[in-house]
């Protein structure tokens, strides 16, 4: 399924209000909303949070392991009084066959009011939402989008750049902020979402990596975005670095010499300190130290990879409630 056919399908009715499904369709006003709504619920007290779904059921429907997502949406569920329960393909009747339709409509069944999916297959929150009609959070869906992990980034991008953090959210927002997305490119929903939202709010975005994991036709994510082969050069642009995983699983059939990609991609301390010395540092997890990123780098003063898993547990909080909230997102925002 096109990206420009899923941006059509995101508006039609047959998607629950409150279903995040791609970052594509989403306004520049819904995403400041989101993030309003992220701040006002941080500064709650707990037991105010607690009343915000209490009672109400959310299904984490995860048919790919996960750590920081599926731990970071059943957290921010369960603050806000919610009741959760947990799929997974390993310890369901999906190991014996059952399809994502019949998962879904025995999951709704159930009282389920709100399913968050992970899925190998691009599109398959949309079919979970047509056939359902349930909000459905996209929790990462094949080599498509992450559209959560793009909002998490782009709050922590806020909080940790100079002079963002009073900004106003809008299209001119992210201006003179380059950042460069360096990695394995073709396979990352990661960087596929960062690359269609953050252009829409100002930045340039500089895709980095060899030919064999960055295709030219990521050209066509959108206005904004660029490729630069020399990691160096892109290096000395850059405010924001954002390291990907090289995903081993994914590289059947590649030619890809992996002690060729450290010496040329790799970011390490002298790199980082010779080329982009106040740039930040960021990587959606897992990271493999020692192969895209070194440990140095990862646990030094530039790096904000603890704080996007802080500010991932603050979005899907707000995620939540947008999806589950009947006028409770409109509060928390106002």
């Amino acid at each position: 399924m096109t990206s420009s056919k899923m941006q059509g399908e995101m508006k039609a009715p047959e998607y629950a209000a409150g279903s995040l499904l791609t970052v594509a369709g989403l306004p520049v006003e819904e995403v400041a909303a989101i993030l309003a709504a992220t701040d006002r619920m941080e500064r709650m007290a707990a037991a105010d949070r607690a009343r915000i779904l209490a009672g109400r059921r959310i299904a984490l429907l995860f048919y790919e392991s996960s750590t920081r997502t599926r731990t970071s949406f059943e957290l921010a569920a369960k603050s806000l009084g919610a009741m959760t329960t947990l799929v997974s393909d390993k310890s369901s009747s999906i190991e014996k066959g059952e399809s994502l339709k019949d998962t879904g409509l025995t999951l709704r069944a159930l009282g389920a009011e709100c399913i968050v999916l992970r899925h190998a297959n691009s599109g398959a929150p949309y079919l979970l939402a047509k056939l359902t009609g349930l909000p459905v959070l996209n929790a990462g869906d094949g080599m498509h989008e992450h559209p959560s992990q793009a909002l998490l980034d782009l709050r922590t991008m806020l909080a940790r750049l100079p002079g963002m953090s009073n900004r106003l959210l809008n299209a001119k927002t992210l201006e003179g902020v380059t950042v460069v997305i360096t990695g394995d490119i073709l396979h990352s929903r990661v960087a596929r979402s960062n690359a269609m939202l953050l252009p829409r709010l100002g930045a340039r975005v500089l895709l980095c990596g060899p030919a064999a994991l960055l295709p030219v036709d990521a050209l066509g994510l959108g206005a904004g975005v660029e490729i630069e082969r020399d990691f160096d050069k892109a290096l000395k642009q850059a405010q924001v670095v954002m390291m990907l995983r090289i995903q081993r699983e994914r590289l059947a059939g590649l030619e890809l010499d992996l002690a060729d990609y450290i010496s040329r991609y790799q970011l390490d301390q002298e790199r980082l300190t010779s080329r982009a010395p106040e740039a930040l540092v960021m990587h959606p997890g897992p990271m493999i130290r020692g192969l895209e990123i070194s440990g140095e780098v990862a646990d030094g003063p530039n790096s904000a990879i603890e704080d996007q898993v802080r500010h991932g547990l603050g979005v899907r909080t707000a995620l939540l409630v947008r999806a589950l909230g009947v006028g409770g997102f409109e509060s928390v925002t106002a």
